[in-house]
């Protein structure tokens, strides 16, 4: 006989598809979200970038570190926004949510990262990297073209093959934060998410790499409040998409 109340099914990671005008809609919640609380954002945003710089610039096995956690402070500016969204107060240790909530699945998911990114590498090698060693041996202006004729695939091949990596990576560390689900799992719905809102998804990036762009040019000084409305965002396509959040 079953007990009562009856425990809700775990979350399966089903998701659903978008219209692309969607896209504006995020951006537009992310700016809400950042409008909510600038002051605080933007301290959460020093505070990440400063910390990000301080791992990479250490020696051997700072980029490692930089990479496995990641994920783990994308959980915790997940945990941000739906603080802000529950009209909660900030607070500075929000930004570390993921190192006190299912972190070693997200850490996992900076291991997942890391793979991927040696795959794609070793793969670049080996389709670009051995034409351009070859054309540079030869010494010749055909050997140049040829050079950059290899350095543009490699780009060609980076560039392709990290599209499915971030697909995999884009809403995992909200899934595994939020619903609890495995590193594996987390991965496959949210690239299977991604791949039924690619138009969206197109949508979103042309204007992100826009935004980008003008975001740079005072001094990267726009990125106090690009990268908070981009986690919001975030935020609010996985608040779209996934039907249970």
């Amino acid at each position: 006989m079953p007990t009562f109340p009856i425990p809700a099914p775990a979350f399966d990671g089903k998701s659903r598809s978008v219209p692309a005008e969607n896209a504006f809609e995020w951006l537009r919640q992310g700016w809400s979200l950042f409008m909510a609380n600038p002051g605080m954002w933007i301290v959460l945003t020093i505070l990440l970038i400063v910390a990000m710089c301080a791992l990479t610039i250490l020696p051997l096995v700072g980029a490692l570190a930089a990479n496995l956690l990641t994920p783990v402070l994308a959980a915790g500016l997940m945990r941000v926004c739906q603080r802000v969204e529950s009209g909660e107060a900030l607070d500075i240790g929000d930004l570390l949510a993921g190192f006190r909530h299912n972190m070693n699945n997200l850490i996992m998911l900076g291991v997942a990262f890391l793979v991927g990114m040696l795959v794609v590498f070793v793969i670049v090698v080996a389709f670009g990297g051995g034409s351009v060693a070859s054309a540079v041996l030869a010494g010749s202006p055909v050997g140049i073209g040829l050079a950059i004729g290899g350095l543009l695939l490699a780009l060609l091949l980076s560039t392709v093959l990290m599209v499915p990596l971030s697909m995999a990576l884009w809403f995992a560390p909200a899934l595994v934060f939020f619903n609890n689900m495995s590193p594996a799992d987390a991965l496959r719905a949210s690239f299977n998410a991604c791949l039924k809102n690619a138009l969206v998804f197109l949508v979103y990036g042309l204007i992100v790499v826009t935004l980008l762009f003008f975001a740079a040019l005072p001094a990267g000084l726009g990125l106090l409040v690009l990268v908070p409305v981009i986690a919001g965002s975030t935020y609010a396509s996985y608040r779209d998409i996934f039907v249970a959040n």
